[in-house]
């Protein structure tokens, strides 16, 4: 009898543990990035530590939730068909569900298409391009942290009606430079400015001595860096030595992160006028994270960025959802409760992410310090205009998203 009641009291454990089993969700991130190049500093390595920290805090906010998470993560070296090859390594044999971070527009509009044809989740937080939530938008796509347009309409209308009224770009040769320097353009024209003229450099160039000249050439008053990382330090760098600043043009850096005003230093930055909507230092919730952060990185010449920031609070909005619905295994129904549910966080704070994808935050307008006025390590911004939600993305209605309904 005591041999029976012990067998059943087995088979009763091993039931409960397969239930518990069963309920439990595997969920595997993949951070796809630039671990190597031009855009290592604002993304790479960053990037996929902010992605375990918003596992590591979800489960800890979260003790009831049968999610298990893991990370992978991969170089795309800039390459829409590296990308393309990893992304469907991943998801055919790895099993992951879910990609985010993909700094270079080319390569994240790729990775749009296949995370849609294989419905698995896309959270772009390293593109630029407001196509992503535009004509190409799809259903298994989030937009977070930034876009063209915002940056266009942040930066490019402030330094409009501050007089700077002629411009000459000097545009990164690909998806992103293309089409920040179109929102540009439409926004500088659109407040009564002029655009002289355009030339294209290619990615992760060192070399930007004849581009340079050509927009010294033009007598624009402002130069549109439309670019970002590498290619946007290298070109203020170059811009310095040859005078250009002094002799009256200004620069505009359209994209620029933290990490490239600490590449470039602030006697070099000093004075640039950008848009972010993630600062280290904005406020408490952003230094207690940075220092979580610094502390896993293990780098103190490192500092995060919006990038990284925009990597961990999708992240956390993903498993939300994915508890929601009790799966992770349909990317379109996981994508439509992340826009039913509210989004907060200790970065961004409450949003919302839009039918078209668009992850709906404040922006801000920020200027680099001069060296004199940084009071401490990585203090470089001023803030000089916060951009409201419904202020800082382009209207839903001009995107042309096919998801949009009238």
């Amino acid at each position: 009898m005591l041999r029976k009641t012990i067998g059943l009291a087995a088979l009763a454990a091993a039931l409960a543990c397969g239930t518990a089993n069963a309920q439990q969700i595997n969920v595997k991130i993949g951070v796809l990035t630039d671990m190597s190049s031009l855009y290592a500093d604002n993304s790479g390595i960053g990037s996929a530590i902010a992605a375990q920290m918003a596992i590591d805090d979800y489960a800890k906010a979260h003790p009831q939730s049968k999610i298990k998470g893991s990370v992978v993560s991969a170089d795309h070296q800039n390459k829409a068909d590296v990308g393309t090859n990893i992304a469907n390594q991943w998801i055919d044999v790895d099993h992951v569900d879910a990609i985010l971070d993909v700094p270079n527009s080319g390569v994240a509009l790729a990775i749009s298409a296949v995370a849609a044809a294989k419905n698995k989740v896309f959270i772009g937080s390293g593109p630029a391009s407001s196509d992503l939530t535009g004509p190409k938008c799809n259903a298994n796509t989030v937009h977070w942290t930034y876009d063209t347009w915002m940056l266009a309409n942040g930066t490019g209308k402030a330094i409009v009606k501050n007089g700077g009224d002629s411009w000459f770009f000097l545009t990164s040769d690909y998806a992103f430079g293309h089409a920040l320097e179109r929102d540009t353009a439409a926004v500088v024209t659109a407040n009564g400015g002029k655009v002289l003229g355009a030339v294209r450099h290619p990615i992760n160039t060192s070399d930007f001595s004849s581009f340079l000249l050509q927009a010294q050439a033009s007598k624009a008053k402002i130069i549109g860096l439309a670019n970002a990382g590498g290619d946007t330090i290298n070109s203020v760098k170059q811009a310095a030595e040859f005078g250009i600043v002094q002799g009256g043009q200004k620069l505009a850096a359209l994209l620029l992160f933290a990490s490239d005003v600490n590449a470039l230093g602030l006697k070099t930055a000093q004075g640039l006028t950008f848009t972010e909507t993630w600062y280290w230092d904005l406020n408490d919730g952003s230094r207690e994270w940075t220092k979580r952060w610094s502390a896993i990185r293990k780098d103190d010449s490192k500092v995060p960025t919006m990038n990284m920031a925009g990597v961990y609070a999708g992240v956390l909005h993903y498993l939300k959802a994915v508890d929601a619905i009790g799966k992770a295994d349909d990317g379109k129904a996981v994508v439509a409760e992340m826009k039913k549910l509210p989004t907060d966080d200790p970065l961004f704070g409450k949003g919302t992410v839009r039918q078209d994808g668009r992850v709906l935050h404040p922006a801000y307008l920020f200027e680099v310090k001069k060296p004199e006025e940084s009071k401490y390590k990585f203090d470089f911004y001023h803030i000089k205009a916060t951009i409201p939600a419904d202020q800082a993305f382009r209207p839903l209605k001009d995107g042309n998203c096919p998801l949009v309904k009238g």
